[in-house]
């Protein structure tokens, strides 16, 4: 299919294109300011598909948003009507259509121009009022105060929240261009005149800001970032893409002595914790028992042994390991254990346990295997 987007190079037009590649069955017609009159008729002849994303959101002057959010539409419909070109459009509105603003004039126009045009020409159009969108390559300090906020959290830069309890219902893009996508074949959700992007999340302002802020703290305690809905992963996800290109990487403690390293990696409450460990050749780590906590451990570098013994019973049984062949081993609770580094290369081990350690409660009794 043949795909004409406006709006192109914004927010939402650069995670609809980039999922339509991916599909690698379309051609896309991509329009936007640097695009010239005559490349727009050309796109406007052949399109078998329309999704018009342009607009204008903060104009230096408010009779802007008349001429970009309606005057362009405008335009895109008249050429339409000029090559009797009867492709499906589909247009992005806001929820602020309902409100007497010049931005809401402005977008309720381009629906009610969109939804006569359509009756019109007995074509398909797809009118969506979107709610507060976030994810990935939305602009901060712009329209959005997601991106505001992941841009100066990420930053260490300073908010500002005028009222905390103020609410906003926030919609993913993922789930914009997930229904885009439907649309396509007609697949749309319709409430009443309308098409919809059924999943929503409403949240306070300092509700988000303490997800986002609880986010920037995990490279410090190594926390595992709390996802207990679809919307902290999409928000997680989203704050991460705010990160400066350098700025991905943070450093682990390495607790070293004469047996090598150890660093914890990251931990939670409902996760227990996660460590990484180097063992030198010939040195043996552990010989130790739990009560209560109970291990994992993974050789992913070098060979090893890891062995056990009932503290009951005289009895060692051992397990060989090594890195080229994954074998996750599960450590008993009333088992001691030891791990020794066989080889002469270093070993690299990770450990889970199913809680965070505790210096007051340690529930590790050291036991020669």
């Amino acid at each position: 299919m043949k795909i004409l987007v406006t709006g192109a190079k914004g927010f939402v037009g650069k995670n609809l294109i980039s999922t339509l590649n991916t599909l690698k069955t379309h051609t896309i017609y991509e329009v936007d300011l640097d695009t010239t009159s005559e490349e727009l008729e050309n796109y406007v002849q052949s399109c078998e598909f329309v999704y018009h994303l342009a607009g204008v959101n903060r104009p230096e002057n408010p009779e802007e948003f008349m001429k970009g959010n309606f005057g362009f539409t405008s335009t895109l419909l008249e050429l339409l009507e000029k090559y009797e070109n009867k492709s499906p459009v589909l247009i992005t509105s806001s929820i602020q259509a309902a409100l007497d603003n010049p931005y809401g004039q402005s977008k309720k126009a381009g629906e009610d121009l969109m939804f006569s045009y359509g009756e019109k020409h007995q074509v398909p159009v797809f009118v969506y009022r979107l709610y507060n969108l976030f994810g990935k390559w939305s602009r901060p300090n712009y329209n959005s105060v997601v991106a505001t906020f992941c841009h100066n959290i990420s930053h260490d830069l300073p908010i500002q929240i005028t009222n905390p309890l103020a609410t906003v219902e926030l919609c993913h893009i993922d789930d914009v261009v997930d229904e885009f996508v439907q649309a396509l074949s007609g697949n749309v959700i319709k409430d009443g005149n309308f098409c919809v992007v059924p999943e929503t999340t409403k949240v306070s302002l300092q509700e988000l800001s303490d997800k986002l802020n609880a986010f920037r703290q995990t490279r410090i305690n190594l926390h595992l970032p709390v996802f207990a809905s679809r919307f902290d992963r999409q928000l997680y996800g989203t704050y991460l893409s705010y990160l400066e290109t350098d700025n991905f990487a943070y450093p682990l403690k390495k607790n070293t002595d004469q047996r090598g390293w150890l660093a914890e990696f990251i931990k939670a409450p409902g996760f227990g914790q996660v460590f990484v460990s180097k063992t030198f050749p010939g040195i043996t780590r552990g010989n130790h028992w739990h009560h209560t906590k109970a291990e994992k451990f993974l050789v992913i570098q070098g060979k090893g042994e890891i062995k056990f013994r009932n503290i009951f019973s005289d009895e060692v049984i051992v397990y060989p390991v090594d890195g080229e062949a994954p074998t996750v081993l599960d450590i008993p609770t009333g088992y001691t254990h030891c791990i020794t580094n066989t080889s002469d290369t270093d070993l690299i081990t990770l450990f889970w346990a199913t809680e965070i350690f505790d210096p007051e409660r340690p529930d590790t009794i050291y036991q020669e295997v």
